[in-house]
Formats: structure tokens, sequence, C-alpha cells
């Protein structure tokens, strides 16, 4: 017996990667992940390696890992390759306290999140053949 088979989500030219519980804000990955939405793959990596930020590196990993799925699961072009989708959701948070004075507590939130991060391969473009015959 094994589990049913699902039907593929994504379309026949995309490739995914997801990373979970990852120890940074949402906000702060959002604005990593903000700095590759909708560029080529390979600008993506080079912005990624020389981001200041210290979540770039991570978004980077998942990045590569959905550029590596659409190589060797779907047979997608590298070359081709551009963001199509970057999503940043929400996860644990781990409450703990800080001691303040006169015996009081302040609560501290450590927040978790989710990352996700598809991949498409682009049709090759028929702009630069039209621009030539004109």
């Amino acid at each position: 017996m094994s589990k049913p088979k699902h039907e593929r989500t994504l379309a026949e030219t995309e490739a995914k990667a997801v990373t979970r519980n990852i120890r940074v804000s949402p906000y702060k990955l959002n604005l990593a992940a903000g700095l590759i939405r909708g560029k080529k793959a390979q600008d993506a990596v080079a912005i990624l390696t020389f981001s200041k930020r210290r979540i770039a590196q991570t978004v980077k990993a998942t990045l590569e890992s959905a550029i590596a799925n659409a190589e060797n699961n779907h047979q997608l072009d590298v070359d081709r390759l551009v963001v199509s989708r970057v999503e940043v959701g929400r996860a644990i948070v781990m409450k703990r306290f800080h001691a303040r004075g006169r015996g009081k507590a302040a609560r501290v939130e450590k927040w978790f999140s989710h990352l996700s991060i598809v991949v498409a391969e682009k049709q090759a473009d028929a702009e630069p053949a039209q621009q030539e015959a004109a």
C-alpha cells in the first residue's frame, strides 16, 4: 500500500524549493526575498551572494535548491530560469521573558519564518527577432 499520487500543483515549466522554520522574523526575511523577485535566477544568486543581510545566505541556499530541482527533477534549462514567486510565511513564535524592575517581566517574542521559492523557465524571446525585421 502506498499513498495516492497527487496532481502536480505547479506548471510543467516550474520548480519549487521550500525552507521551513528559519530563525528570522518574516519582515526581515521578506526584505531579503524582495531583492530577487522577478529576476533571472543567475542574477538573483549574484545579488544574494553580495548582500550584507545575514539571512541572504539562507535565501541563496533555497534558491540554489530550486534551481537544482528544476535542472535535475524537471529537466528545465538553467540559463532560462527566472524567479517567478517568492513567498514568506509565519511559522512558530518562541515566547521568552525579559526580567524587568520591581519583579516584573516583559515578553520577548522570537519569530520563525517559512520560505518558498518557485522558479520558472522563461520562453525564448521573440522580441529581438521582430525588432531586427523592422
